[in-house]
């Protein structure tokens, strides 16, 4: 998700002279807009959860291979990533590889692969998926910066005993400037060139993207510092729903914190909200086949934590409370409903707080270090 660029100046509407509430008049014009809209199409109901565990595991399955076709016509992964490293930097209490892969689709990808000094043993390891914010040239680089957390996020991590991989995805960092139209477009100009590419091979941006994270996970449980059974999932935004969609896709992961964008399609649409996110994110024909309570219950039974403010104008709350009615349902199949936690913060936006951050290092900790 993109935050707003700027602040909207405040205006006091006519509504108000009127004696109606700006929120009565917007929400009256925009959700008859919107369900018009809606209504001239056939959309999905919510999910619906079977009764026992057995039927549900027939149903997860089907949902996965649909999601997998909905993201169109992928080159299948390479079977063994071979990372080229470039460089190798000692930063005392951790190490810092820098390296690319071949994602087997005409690019290289880089990223940065940390490691705690001289481990006693095999590390518990996190991708790092970095948010979008409009901010193409940082990628990666977000690990090491505080554009997006309040600390730099990959020191934090690897100083607490955690191996960090975080790569580029498609048209940030270093790969800004290299998709299909090349260096002259960068930002978001590479970034609808790109999608319009894969829309006409067959795919989606959004399928390529999720690919390289799983590309990336591949490497990460290849490499012989890490424990396979100890790797978590986490990021903001952006990298909040390469979170919960790469866990949907793969059972590796163990676990998972994302930090906004949990939304639900249909009340994003409902709220008027579409323009909140890029053109990168949108998968079709989706929304006639399940929504995004459909993706996150495949999560189900591993540990997942979301932390959301209920200002997130990309995240409607009431989408939000749909995909934890159905979610508990499918972790309460197991047992295991204590394992789904939804925090929603009161008058937070869409920002990655101090005390989110606390949450999230003590939920991996809970997750991984035992």
């Amino acid at each position: 998700m993109r935050p707003l660029p700027f602040r909207l100046p405040y205006i006091i509407p006519v509504a108000v002279v009127l004696g109606v509430t700006p929120f009565d008049t917007m929400s009256q014009s925009t959700t008859s807009v919107a369900e018009a809209w809606l209504a001239s199409v056939k959309t999905a109901r919510p999910l619906e959860v079977p009764d026992s565990r057995g039927l549900w595991e027939q149903q997860r399955l089907k949902i996965r291979q649909q999601l997998t076709q909905l993201l169109g016509q992928l080159p299948p992964r390479p079977l063994r990533p071979q990372a080229r490293l470039l460089s190798r930097v000692d930063r005392g209490d951790y190490s810092v590889e820098k390296f690319e892969f071949d994602n087997g689709a005409g690019d290289q990808v880089p990223g940065y692969f940390l490691l705690p000094k001289n481990p006693a043993q095999k590390v518990p390891a996190i991708l790092y998926c970095h948010w979008h914010g409009g901010q193409y040239e940082i990628g990666k680089e977000e690990l090491f910066r505080t554009n997006a957390l309040p600390e730099p996020p990959g020191p934090a991590l690897a100083r607490k005993g955690y191996a960090v991989l975080a790569i580029d995805a498609c048209c940030f960092g270093e790969r800004n400037g290299r998709g299909p139209g090349g260096p002259s477009e960068k930002g978001g100009a590479g970034e609808m060139t790109a999608s319009k590419f894969n829309l006409w091979v067959g795919r989606t941006l959004w399928g390529m993207m999720v690919r390289d994270d799983l590309i990336a996970l591949d490497y990460l449980c290849s490499r012989p510092e890490v424990d396979v059974h100890r790797i978590g999932v986490t990021g903001i935004s952006m990298g909040a729903t390469r979170t919960w969609w790469v866990m949907a896709l793969d059972d590796r992961p163990r676990t998972g914190v994302a930090v906004g964008c949990l939304t639900r399609y249909r009340d994003l649409i409902l709220s008027q909200g579409l323009k909140y996110h890029g053109i990168y994110y949108f998968v079709p024909n989706m929304l006639n086949h399940f929504d995004t309570e459909a993706v996150v219950s495949l999560i189900a039974p591993r540990p997942v934590l979301f932390q959301t403010g209920d200002q997130d104008l990309g995240s409607p709350v009431v989408g939000i409370r749909t995909i934890e009615n159905s979610v508990k349902k499918v972790f309460g199949l197991y047992g295991a409903e204590e394992r789904f936690t939804n925090l929603i913060y009161p008058g937070v936006g869409h920002v990655y707080t101090p005390e989110m951050w606390t949450q999230t290092l003590a939920w991996l900790d809970a997750h991984l270090k035992s």
